[in-house]
């Protein structure tokens, strides 16, 4: 079986076959896999912590007026950090330490601190690699001196809701600039508190996006709901006020 894909996709499912030694091969751009008739023997595995979701805690670590944040243990496959690239490019000060393998994944623990952001460009090529971290980069970008551009995000329309104007309506509605022009989510940053209501729309990368909004100096940010971060990173709230206050 030969598999190519126009754009690298992650590829947890390949690294782990190749750490079972299931016969799977990368060659050229391409994914050959081999099945064997060979039972699969039982085995130990450590997951690390997921990257989506500690995402939100880096975010809110940039936007914090002083002080660092160590989280361990998280998965950094370059299929999934895409949101750190970009993070970097803006000024953001994220640092990847103990870097070590974990049953074919790459692992490390963040450091992150505040940092005065500057906009940037996310290419489509970038898009696979941090589609669900679009969210929390639009709300940083918010907070970015400059514009900061999304090139054709428009699968956002159809994930938990129509996130991309949801995003766009969310920002406008704290005071922000943003726009959706075709499949572009185009963002203008300021330095002013944001204050409105934010309709989630029950999905909870919004919830969690703006709930980091929600910690910048001076903000008065209202969610429509909480209850929907319970998807993927039900101790949201409680890590986010352990370590923000």
């Amino acid at each position: 079986m030969t598999i190519r894909e126009p754009y690298r996709s992650r590829d947890h499912t390949e690294r782990l076959f190749a750490h079972l030694g299931l016969g799977i091969h990368e060659r050229d751009g391409a994914i050959r896999y081999q099945p064997s008739t060979a039972s699969i023997p039982s085995f130990t595995i450590s997951v690390p912590g997921d990257p989506s979701s500690a995402a939100f805690l880096v975010g809110a670590a940039l936007l914090a007026q002083d002080g660092e944040l160590t989280i361990e243990n998280v998965g950094v496959n370059p299929t999934r950090i895409g949101f750190l690239i970009v993070l970097e490019r803006m000024g953001a000060h994220v640092h990847r330490v103990n870097l070590r393998d974990q049953g074919g994944e790459p692992v490390a623990d963040l450091i992150a601190m505040p940092a005065s952001l500057t906009g940037t460009q996310v290419t489509v090529d970038e898009i696979p690699t941090l589609v669900d971290e679009v969210p929390l980069l639009a709300v940083l970008a918010s907070r970015a001196r400059g514009e900061t551009v999304f090139r054709e995000v428009g699968e956002l329309r159809v994930k938990e809701s129509n996130r991309l104007e949801l995003i766009a309506a969310n920002l406008r509605a704290v005071g922000a600039r943003a726009e959706v022009h075709g499949n572009d989510l185009h963002v203008e940053g300021t330095a002013r508190p944001p204050r409105g209501t934010i309709e989630t729309a029950k999905d909870h990368r919004l919830t969690m996006a703006f709930a980091v909004l929600g910690t910048v100096a001076g903000a008065q940010v209202k969610l429509s709901e909480r209850k929907s971060v319970a998807i993927s990173y039900p101790g949201f709230f409680r890590d986010l006020r352990r370590c923000f206050g």
